[in-house]
């Protein structure tokens, strides 16, 4: 089984081991467990309390880098056994992870390949299903998201993001993002341009001020274009006069056109949402009395209904976004990590006349 999906965090060096420890306290369930700590070069791997684990750490780091192996639990309650890596400035020029990467070790503990489901009196539905799916998910990513870049009011950490790939991606081409101060939202197009246009590393250019990435975007040629990751096929390019105008703008210009993009209704996805309600309350109502799956794995009331090719599709297609403003003024986008940000990036750009 494959690791995943993957959380990127941005922050200075010098506040790093503070973001760590921060992150852990959020991360790992109280009371506190023990986590297991590696540091290389340094002491042989161990475990610690969280306060230890931090200690150890913020001894040796600038000459190290660290791991710590931790168990956290999902909005179902399961434990999920994650990874979090922080790296010295050094040695994070020669990755592609970022200052700070968690990764849980399995995709599937986010994402499962199947449900138990009530269905009641009516037949399967693979949008119902894939809307279901859709909660779950974006609701874990938008959790260990924020446990990760905005576990407390410090905001040392000013950007991050989400995906299942093992690399930090263009921020449009992911399914999550965080930013600590909503006024920088435009910080996604430019990394995003500066990464596909100039192929370089987004976490090498995640903490250069908006000016620095306004002249790094405007030094290309004119008239050049970059196509962002759309996983339902689409080829909608990314202009570099486009990504100069949306970085001129106010950010609440932005953030508007975002959430008008994001609240347009998908006509197809609301239709499946009465019987994903539906079948959610089945199943929680089922659940409550104790009902078990039967070992023919067909109910009633209990059905196992496993993730297919049709259910990935229609979230590619149809899964929404979802954007939090959050009360420290910061902001997080994210959607189902079958799809991507960019849709709903280039619908916000046509709204404000930036794309044609």
């Amino acid at each position: 089984m494959r690791p995943g999906p993957y959380f990127y965090a941005w922050c200075d060096e010098a506040s790093r081991v503070d973001a760590l420890g921060a992150a852990l306290s959020a991360l790992v369930d109280h009371p506190p467990y023990t986590v297991g700590v590696d540091l290389c070069p340094g002491p042989e791997p161990h475990g610690a309390s969280v306060d230890e684990a931090v200690a150890t750490i913020r001894a040796h780091f600038r000459h190290a880098d660290a791991e710590v192996v931790l168990h956290s639990t999902l909005s179902s309650r399961q434990f999920v056994r994650c990874m979090l890596r922080c790296f010295t400035d050094r040695s994070e020029r020669s990755t592609s992870w970022g200052p700070l990467h968690l990764h849980p070790e399995r995709v599937q503990d986010f994402a499962p390949m199947y449900m138990i489901l009530d269905l009641g009196s009516g037949a399967s539905s693979v949008g119902a299903e894939a809307v279901l799916a859709w909660h779950k998910v974006v609701t874990d990513i938008e959790d260990f998201l924020l446990r990760l870049c905005a576990p407390d009011a410090s905001g040392r950490v000013s950007t991050g993001g989400c995906t299942t790939a093992w690399t930090w991606l263009a921020p449009v081409s992911m399914c999550a993002t965080y930013h600590a101060n909503a006024r920088d939202i435009a910080r996604d197009l430019a990394l995003s341009w500066i990464s596909l246009h100039d192929g370089e590393s987004v976490p090498r250019i995640a903490g250069l001020s908006i000016d620095a990435l306004y002249a790094r975007v405007d030094a290309a040629p004119a008239g050049a274009r970059v196509v962002p990751t759309d996983k339902s096929g689409r080829s909608i390019p990314l202009s570099r006069e486009a990504v100069l105008k949306a970085l001129a703008l106010p950010g609440s210009a932005l953030l508007e056109a975002l959430i008008a993009a994001a609240d347009v209704p998908d006509e197809v996805w609301r239709a499946a949402e009465p019987r994903a309600e539906e079948i959610h309350n089945l199943t929680v109502q089922a659940k409550a009395r104790g009902e078990q799956l039967p070992e023919s794995l067909k109910g009633p009331p209990l059905w196992y209904v496993e993730m297919t090719g049709e259910h990935v599709y229609f979230l590619v297609d149809h899964a929404p976004f979802h954007i939090r403003c959050l009360p420290s003024g910061g902001v997080m986008m994210a959607t189902h990590f079958y799809r991507t940000l960019w849709p709903l990036w280039a619908d916000a750009l046509f709204r404000l006349c930036l794309m044609s």
